[in-house]
């Protein structure tokens, strides 16, 4: 069984769960995935609490234990920010947490040039604690939009999915997306779980597949999770 750890925000573990199912579909009942969602949505601010690191991690041990008590076999979290706590996380669970940043880095390796340039869409906190930087930095020029375009288009488009104006999300995430094609990124992460939802809200599942620049960390998430799923049976 899936344990999705949720609520951050409760949008994208929804969507996550949405992914899941669209990448099953035309299966039968008994052949889409056993899964548990916890939309743990009282988990504190993740950028308000980055100095106050422990009200963050003791929230996220619970939700991770709870789910460990209902026989999940590994936990994901659809939440890019979060993953900032992820290694003293895992050290107080019992069955492995999927990485989201390093599935998507691992992805990258296998689809990108080495040293290309990859831009990421993603909140202040999820850049400030370099959550993906650890992993691309080595291998890949990773860029982000200028501090004036972060305010004005990527913060903005995450708090409209977070207040379900899908389409000024749609709007608002534009300039950004435009200016880090303009530098030619190769490939551009969606690196919140929200702005998958923005990008995304009016475009056929087929087409999202099938993106050349866009990577959603959300659906690579899900196809990795239903590939560890099946070889847990």
């Amino acid at each position: 069984m899936i344990g999705i750890l949720g609520g951050m925000g409760t949008q994208a573990g929804l969507d996550f769960c949405n992914k899941l199912a669209k990448i099953n579909r035309g299966k039968l009942d008994q052949q889409y995935p056993l899964f548990v969602l916890y939309n743990k949505s009282d988990t504190p601010k993740r950028p308000e609490n980055l100095k106050k690191y422990f009200n963050v991690l003791n929230a996220l041990v619970k939700g991770c234990k709870m789910l460990q008590k209902n026989k999940c076999k590994f936990i994901v979290m659809p939440c890019n920010t979060a993953h900032y706590w992820y290694d003293d996380l895992q050290k107080k669970i019992n069955i492995p947490i999927v990485s989201m940043p390093k599935e998507v880095f691992l992805y990258a390796k296998k689809t990108c040039k080495k040293n290309s340039k990859i831009g990421l869409l993603a909140t202040e906190a999820t850049l400030k604690t370099k959550v993906y930087h650890k992993y691309f930095d080595k291998d890949f020029q990773l860029v982000s939009p200028i501090n004036s375009l972060q305010k004005s288009s990527v913060n903005k488009s995450i708090k409209y999915v977070k207040m379900g104006k899908i389409k000024e999300a749609e709007k608002a995430i534009r300039p950004a997306v435009n200016y880090l094609m303009k530098i030619k990124c190769k490939k551009i992460i969606l690196g919140c779980t929200e702005l998958p939802i923005a990008i995304f809200a009016f475009k056929s599942f087929k087409k999202i597949k099938q993106s050349k620049i866009f990577i959603d960390p959300n659906l690579l998430l899900a196809n990795v999770s239903m590939k560890k799923y099946k070889n847990l049976k």
